[in-house]
């Protein structure tokens, strides 16, 4: 017997059979008969013996109620019966639908395979039916996932993922024309569930929406704490607090003489960020603060823990639905709870925080702050923009500065003669009387080049997160509809090898001369763009310039940095990131040897943090 078609009636729409026994008939005769194996013929005797023949196909129990039907009521209830199904076993209605399914996912590819040829859309990357290109995501880290696909497909591609799909660009010059050039197409960003819950519905500058609320956080925060003036006249709070981290460090190398001076370097520097970030948010060096919501005295380090650990965890937290939005209304509670739990914390203490900040005189040690600013301004907020107003510049500072930090000194610590170099530069200009402070930085390029490179290196947050194209556009000679994401593949195009000679070796020397100071870090030029670029460029690119160079700087002038035996020889297979940025994936753990007795007096007399005013605030 040769089908030439087979289906069930309540799968396809009609059947078609070869026999050699005979066929015809009409298609509503025909119903059900392919998968069975017998045809409608006008003889009742071939149809019973083809009825017969087609039996050993299916399950004992249902051939024989078949051919008793067939014996008591006639062959056209028995075929009746079996058209609707009765009698088809569980394995063969799988086998039957699955083939089904198959048939439908053919004939939607080959629709969207035209499509796309119709609406000229950039290269696809192939993937999977209804889950895309998502399986592929989990094999290796997205940014190097999406790096190796644009090595094969170009520096413009598309993905699925589910139900979404995205453009990734991974060339400045595409980056340049989507974030500058077509801005005002694909100005806001695409959050999932965790950062819309983390983020109380986009009211931080970082992920808000583009429009009039977003200018007015974004002057606030730039004019008053992140802007170059603002970073100006903060530098004796800076430098403050650099001499009680480095004091500490030599406490604790004092404390073991004979030891090989091993010391958490990730640690020591979270400490300083975070300190130095609540102190130009509140004004003072904050040891805790009684949180009522919580019925509990919150120490500093719980403080960090919950404004920036778990946050940054949760960040990258996934929820499946983002990827299929059809099915948001499944619930997904046990995600929902966790996040919720995150942000109520987080709100919480930041609530304290300020209540306390309230409470205290003008008269108490304490500085002028950017706290000051935002209750000065507090009608023009709602109390969740408040919070997180408030709560911005401690992540910001906390982690993504010290993503670029503890990288830097790593890979100073894995090379003894780029360190020496750096210690020999900031020796000539400096001298051996005095630390170094901000105002050397400008004489030190090979200090610059370092950040630099670390930067292009370890960007911070080596995807952009994804943008909404909420209207048709024209990008790199291709048309993106509405509704794509856009991604910004950063890792991408700072690991380019037609741009970047040996990308994936750390070379400061690169930045150096002219050429290295040519670029202008994301505002134009995308070559380097650790920052994002365009209007969405990262607000707090300037500290960035001021702390860590003074972190990097500070910590070679006074100690010899190397890596312990053991990380030596993993340093070829260190992996780069973990949570929503490119941290380590363990604390840097390296060795500190003294190159003087003590902290080298600074330029300022103060030891203790003094009271410094922030300009005027602006509106």
């Amino acid at each position: 017997m040769d089908v030439v078609k087979c289906s069930p009636c309540n799968l396809f729409d009609h059947a078609i059979i070869k026999s050699g026994r005979g066929g015809g008939g009409s298609s509503n005769n025909n119903r059900g008969c392919a998968a069975l194996g017998v045809s409608r013929s006008p003889s009742p005797k071939i149809r019973m013996a083809s009825l017969r023949a087609a039996l050993p196909l299916w399950s004992e129990a249902a051939a024989r109620k078949l051919e008793d039907m067939a014996k008591s009521s006639g062959l056209d209830q028995a075929f009746g019966e079996f058209g609707a199904g009765s009698f088809l076993p569980p394995a063969a209605t799988a086998a039957l639908l699955g083939l089904a399914l198959l048939c439908i996912t053919v004939a939607i590819l080959h629709k969207h395979s035209s499509k796309r040829r119709r609406n000229n859309l950039p290269p696809e990357v192939p993937g999977l039916p209804f889950v895309g290109n998502l399986l592929q995501m989990t094999v290796e880290r997205p940014h190097r996932k999406l790096t190796s696909w644009s090595n094969e497909y170009g520096p413009i591609y598309t993905i699925r993922t589910g139900q979404k799909s995205q453009v990734i660009v991974s060339s400045p010059e595409l980056a340049r024309e989507a974030v500058v050039a077509k801005y005002s197409s694909i100005s806001n960003r695409d959050l999932g569930s965790n950062l819309t819950i983390l983020t109380r519905n986009r009211k931080i500058v970082a992920m808000s929406d583009y429009g009039d609320r977003y200018r007015m956080l974004k002057r606030m925060v730039v004019n008053n704490l992140l802007g170059q003036t603002s970073q100006k006249a903060l530098h004796v709070q800076r430098e403050n607090y650099l001499r009680i981290a480095l004091d500490g460090l030599f406490d604790e190398l004092g404390r073991f003489p004979g030891s090989t001076g091993q010391v958490n370097a990730r640690d020591c520097i979270a400490n300083f960020l975070f300190r130095l970030g609540m102190h130009q948010v509140f004004g003072r060096d904050i040891e805790s603060v009684r949180v009522p919501e919580l019925g509990a005295e919150v120490t500093r380090w719980e403080i960090y823990r919950v404004l920036v650990q778990d946050v940054m965890k949760a960040a990258v937290q996934i929820d499946w639905r983002d990827f299929f939005p059809s099915l948001k209304w499944i619930p997904n509670r046990k995600f929902e709870d966790g996040i919720y739990k995150v942000e109520r914390k987080r709100s919480a203490v930041t609530k304290a925080l300020m209540e306390q900040h309230r409470q205290l005189s003008r008269s108490q040690q304490r500085d002028k702050c950017y706290c000051d600013v935002l209750l000065d301004n507090e009608s023009h907020y709602s109390e969740d923009e408040l919070l997180l107003a408030a709560w911005e510049p401690i992540i910001e500072s906390s982690d993504t500065t010290l993503v670029t930090s503890e990288w830097a000194l790593y890979e100073l610590a894995s090379g003894p003669k780029l360190q020496e170099k750096l210690y020999n530069e900031i020796k000539r200009v400096v001298g051996d009387e005095r630390m170094v402070s901000e105002d050397d930085l400008p004489n030190l390029p090979f200090l610059n080049a370092v950040i630099k490179e670390t930067l292009r290196k370890y960007s911070p947050v080596p995807i952009l997160p994804p943008r909404y194209i909420h209207e048709q556009v024209e990008l790199g000679g291709y048309t993106i509809p509405a509704g794509y994401q856009l991604i910004v593949n950063i890792f991408g195009i700072h690991h380019d090898p037609k741009r970047w000679s040996n990308p994936e070796t750390w070379d400061p020397s690169r930045f150096l001369g002219v050429e290295g100071g040519s670029f202008d870090m994301g505002l134009t030029d995308m070559r380097l763009m650790p920052f994002g670029g365009g209007k969405r460029i990262c607000a707090g690119m300037a500290q960035v310039f001021y702390v860590v160079p003074m972190i990097i700087a500070t910590l070679v002038q006074h100690f010899e940095w190397t890596l312990p035996q053991g990380d030596m020889d993993k340093r070829n297979v260190v992996e780069d990131t973990v949570y929503l940025t490119t941290q380590k994936l363990e604390p840097l753990q390296a060795c500190a040897k003294p190159r003087v007795p003590r902290r080298l007096p600074s330029k300022t007399l103060n030891a203790v943090p003094s009271n410094n005013k922030v300009p005027e605030h602006k509106h």
